[in-house]
C-alpha cells in the first residue's frame, strides 16, 4: 500500500510539473527526450538569469512566509530572501551587516542598539524604519511558534533608523538571531501576511501553488547588489519526483540522497555541500526513575565508562561508505566546523580500548555474547523514526557494530508522537544542526526546557557546562562568548567529550546532495544546517550562467 501511494504522489509531482510547464509558470519545455539539446528548456535558451531548483515538499513553509510562525528559522533556518534581515552571515559564519549599519550591547548585556539604513523601501513603496523592526521583533515575541523570543522583553524604534532591543536576560549570540528575522511592514501586516508577503529583500514572491511550487522574481528596488537571477522557481517534490525531473532535463537542480549518488544524470554534475546536519544517538546519562509518570534514565547507559566505550567503538568512516555511499563527514559534536567548535570532541576509533574500558567497567562477555554487569544486561533500544531510512539504516549499523563489543541493540521505528517520551530512557536517533550556539544549550544545559533538572531532550545535568553556556551568554561580546561554548564542551577537567561525561554519540554530518545542470555555477556555499531545503539557495541572486 506505501508503495502505491508514493508512486501516485511521484506521478501527481510530474503531471503537476508538466502542467506547469505547459502553462508557462515555469521555464522548461519538459519534451523528455534523451538528446540534451532537447532536455535544454527554450525559456533557458533565451534567457540565463533564471532557474528551477526542486526542494522537499517538507521545505514548504505551512504556515507561509512569515517569520513569526516560522519562515527563516527552525530546521530550515536561513536568510529570508523575501524579508531583509538586520544582520547576515558570511561562509564563515561571521556577522556582517544587511540592515543595520552597526549595533552595540550595553555592558550588562539587557539593552541592544541597532542603527539600521534610511535608504530601504518596501516593495510597496512604504519606507522601512525602525519602526517596523520593532514592531516585526515584537511580534515575533508574541506569536513565534519556531525560534525562542523568550530572552526579548520588547523591541523600541527611538527614531526612523533607531531600534533599541530591551532583553530579560543577556544574550550575546542575538546578532545571529538578527540574521534569520525577516523584517515586515507594520503597516500591511496582518492575519494573511505569510500568504502574500510584502518585503524589501532581493526577491519579490509573484506566485504561490500551495503543494506545488513558488516563483520569486528579483526586486528591481532592491537596496543591495542587483540579483544575477532574475526569475527563481522553487519546485516541492518527493526525492523520487525530483530524480525523475532532472533526468527528464525540467530543473536546473534537483536535491537528492544519498541512494541515488551513483546514478549518473547526462547533462548533470552532483554537487555535494558539507552540512552540520548531523546525526546521532542520546544515551540517558542517569540512573531510572520516574517523574510525573514519565521513565527517565537508563540503568546501562547511566554507566559513564558505557557511554565511552560506545563513543569510541564505532566506525564513523565504515558507517558513512556504508549507509551514505561515502557522502558525510565523522560528527563528533552537534556543532562540528562551527566557530564555537572545540575539536576536543575528535575521538579515533578503537574497538579494543572499547572492549577494554567495558571490562573494566564490571561488564562481563556471558555465554550469549552479551555484556552484564549485577544482573543488568549490556542492552538497549535504539528508536528512530518511522519513514526515515538513513535514519533507520544508521541504526541498524549501530546495532551490528555495537555487537562486537558485547552491546545487544534493538532497533525500532516510532512516531514523534512517542520518540519524545520514550528518548527519555531510551536512545533515539536524533537530526539536529544550526548556525548558532544554542543548540549546545538546547541539548545539554539542565534549564534548557525540562522542569525536572535535566536537559530537555534526554536525561542529562552537569553544572560546571551548565555555568559556561550561561556565562557565554551573558558575555559582552561574541568573541568572549565563543571561548566559553568551547569550554561547556571541554575545559580539560569535565564537559560533554570523550573525557567527560559523553552523554550523545554523534555519528555524522550529512552531505546535502543536488543535480546541477551543466553551464549553472553555484556561488560558494556556507556550510548547510539541519533540513536539506532553502539553504541551497541562500545566495541564489549571485548564481549565474556559463556563457556559450
Amino acid at each position: 500500500m506505501q508503495k502505491k501511494q508514493r508512486k501516485k504522489r511521484i506521478l501527481v509531482s510530474i503531471l503537476l510539473l508538466a502542467f506547469s510547464l505547459c502553462t508557462g509558470c515555469t521555464q522548461g519545455s519538459g519534451t523528455g527526450n534523451s538528446d540534451q539539446e532537447d532536455k535544454t528548456s527554450t525559456a533557458q535558451k533565451e534567457s540565463k538569469d533564471s532557474v528551477i531548483v526542486t526542494m522537499p515538499v517538507t521545505s514548504e513553509p505551512e504556515a507561509g512566509f512569515d517569520p513569526a510562525y516560522g519562515w527563516g528559522a527552525g530546521e530550515h533556518v536561513h536568510e529570508p530572501l523575501i524579508q531583509s534581515t538586520l544582520t547576515t552571515t558570511n561562509a564563515e559564519l561571521d556577522i556582517e551587516m544587511d540592515l543595520a549599519t552597526e549595533y552595540q550591547a550595553s555592558e550588562d548585556g539587557l539593552t541592544w542598539t541597532v542603527k539600521i539604513r534610511d535608504d530601504v523601501r518596501f516593495t510597496d513603496g512604504e519606507p522601512l524604519t525602525a519602526s517596523d523592526v520593532a514592531f516585526t521583533y515584537n511580534v515575533c515575541r508574541e506569536k513565534s511558534t519556531v525560534n525562542d523570543f523568550t530572552m526579548l522583553e520588547n523591541a523600541e524604534a527611538v527614531d526612523d533608523t533607531t531600534v533599541v532591543f530591551h532583553m530579560a536576560r543577556p544574550f550575546s549570540i542575538w546578532p545571529y538571531t538578527m540574521a534569520v528575522v525577516g523584517i515586515v511592514p507594520e503597516h500591511a501586516y496582518d492575519e494573511s501576511y505569510g500568504q502574500h508577503p510584502i518585503g524589501s529583500g532581493r526577491y519579490i514572491m509573484k506566485q504561490w501553488d500551495r503543494g506545488q511550487q513558488v516563483i520569486l522574481e528579483a526586486n528591481p528596488d532592491y537596496y543591495g547588489t542587483a540579483p544575477t537571477m532574475k526569475k527563481v522557481t522553487i519546485l516541492f517534490m518527493e526525492e523520487d519526483a525530483a530524480f525523475t525531473a532532472a533526468l527528464t532535463g525540467q530543473v536546473d537542480v534537483a536535491h537528492t540522497a544519498a541512494s541515488y549518488s551513483d546514478q549518473t544524470i547526462d547533462g548533470y554534475d552532483l554537487l555535494a555541500v558539507q552540512t552540520v546536519d548531523n546525526r546521532g544517538f542520546n544515551l540517558p546519562s542517569t540512573e531510572p526513575e520516574e517523574i510525573d509518570g514519565v521513565l527517565y534514565g537508563n540503568a546501562f547507559t547511566a554507566d559513564p565508562e558505557v557511554r565511552r566505550a560506545i563513543n569510541i567503538g564505532i566506525d564513523r568512516k565504515e558507517m558513512i561508505d556504508h549507509v551514505l555511499n561515502g557522502y558525510g563527514t565523522e560528527a563528533y559534536s552537534v556543532c562540528d566546523k562551527l566557530p564555537w567548535y572545540n575539536s576536543a570532541c575528535e575521538v579515533t576509533y578503537q574497538p579494543e580500548e572499547a572492549k577494554k574500558l567495558l571490562t573494566e567497567a564490571g561488564w562481563t562477555v556471558g555465554e550469549d555474547g552479551i555484556r552484564e554487569k549485577d544482573g543488568i544486561r549490556a542492552a538497549f533500544t535504539l528508536l528512530f523514526s518511522n519513514g526515515d531510512s538513513v535514519r533507520q539504516a544508521l541504526a541498524e549499523d549501530t546495532a551490528n557494530q555495537l555487537k562486537e563489543l558485547g552491546i545487544e541493540v534493538t532497533t525500532e521505528g516510532v512516531g514523534w508522537d512517542t520518540a519524545y517520551t520514550r528518548a527519555q530512557s531510551e536512545p533515539l536517533m536524533w537530526g539536529w544542526g544550526a548556525h548558532t550556539p544554542m543548540e549546545l544549550y538546547n541539548l545539554y544545559h539542565s534549564n534548557s526546557g525540562s522542569k525536572t533538572g535535566f536537559a530537555e531532550y534526554s536525561p542529562y545535568a552537569n553544572e560546571t557546562v551548565d555555568r559556561y553556556m550561561d556565562e557565554a551568554l551573558a558575555a559582552s561580546d561574541l568573541e568572549t562568548s565563543i571561548s566559553l561554548w568551547q569550554k561547556a564542551q571541554w575545559d580539560g577537567s569535565t564537559g560533554i567529550t570523550q573525557e567527560g561525561d559523553m552523554p550523545w554519540i554523534w555519528l555524522c554530518n550529512i552531505d546535502h546532495l543536488y543535480y546541477v545542470r551543466d553551464g549553472l555555477h553555484i556561488a560558494e556555499q556556507k556550510i548547510h544546517p539541519h533540513g536539506h531545503g532553502w539553504s541551497i539557495v541562500n545566495n541564489v541572486d549571485q548564481w549565474s550562467w556559463t556563457e556559450e
